[in-house]
């Protein structure tokens, strides 16, 4: 095995942790909000979490193994944002989805980031959905730029392509990303399906508080994940609605926990040297 194919079987271990990484950031969001649909108080997101993680007394191990974690994710996610290893179409569906991709590396990276910080102490240990000031500081640094405006519009599009397709998913209950040689058990796919239409209700809700924020130059009508699960929670019989997308969230953490060990993950050296003629160009 060259160096080359030794980075990437490394880089493929990174995004493995990755996926189980997400899968418990997941599932402490549900099971909190979980907790809030029946006794109150506020949702986390995941900068939330990540905060609540840091108060442990394994705080700083579980923070860096995320931090890991999250970066090999991330790289995985750029990957099929740039070389499309799954062989994705070229159809605007696939560049869509594509994008989808790109922007779920930049955040989880930025959650990386997020987690060094905290390990570092160089950012404070902030609970509940800090995530939702990231949108809207990132909302108002668009805002102010030339044609900012149509960009967050775009953005808020390409998260309501991520609902639908995660809504799709969820009907369809196809996972061929799992290994062939593994049967799925019925009770992990509809883990995945309920997950994935959990995650379909967030991303359109988090679409529509961007679009909304572009349609009005208001940054402060942006959120994120914690901005989406405090609307459900005010709405009328709020706490059930709540208690169900809560409970589809920690089952998608569940599912992506499976996915950690038996999803087809491969960062061939292949594809690094080409990402790295890329950046040469």
């Amino acid at each position: 095995m060259n160096g080359t194919e030794s980075y990437g079987e490394r880089l493929t271990i990174l995004a493995r942790i990755g996926f189980a990484a997400r899968g418990m950031v997941y599932l402490l969001i549900g099971l909190f909000a979980i907790d809030v649909a029946r006794l109150g108080g506020q949702p986390s997101d995941n900068q939330g979490v990540l905060g609540s993680l840091s108060q442990s007394s394994l705080g700083s191990f579980l923070l860096l193994l995320c931090a890991a974690g999250f970066a090999g994710y991330a790289l995985w996610r750029l990957i099929e944002a740039a070389l499309d290893p799954e062989h994705r179409s070229r159809s605007l569906k696939g560049r869509l989805e594509r994008a989808g991709y790109a922007m779920s590396g930049i955040v989880y990276g930025a959650l990386a980031l997020a987690a060094v910080n905290l390990v570092l102490r160089k950012a404070p240990a902030a609970e509940g959905s800090p995530g939702d000031r990231t949108a809207q500081g990132w909302s108002a640094w668009l805002l102010d730029q030339p044609g900012g405006q149509a960009v967050l519009v775009i953005c808020g599009v390409i998260f309501f392509f991520i609902a639908l397709a995660q809504a799709v998913k969820a009907y369809q209950g196809r996972f061929d990303e799992l290994a062939a040689d593994v049967p799925v058990p019925e009770a992990v796919r509809w883990a995945g399906r309920i997950g994935y239409a959990a995650r379909a209700i967030v991303f359109a809700m988090i679409g529509w508080f961007v679009i909304n924020a572009a349609l009005h130059a208001d940054p402060d009508e942006a959120g994120g994940l914690g901005a989406a699960l405090r609307q459900l929670r005010d709405q009328e019989h709020g706490p059930l609605l709540l208690f169900i997308v809560a409970s589809g969230l920690a089952l998608f953490g569940l599912f992506s926990i499976v996915e950690a060990l038996y999803r087809h993950v491969r960062i061939d050296g292949s594809q690094l040297r080409e990402i790295a003629r890329t950046a040469r160009q």
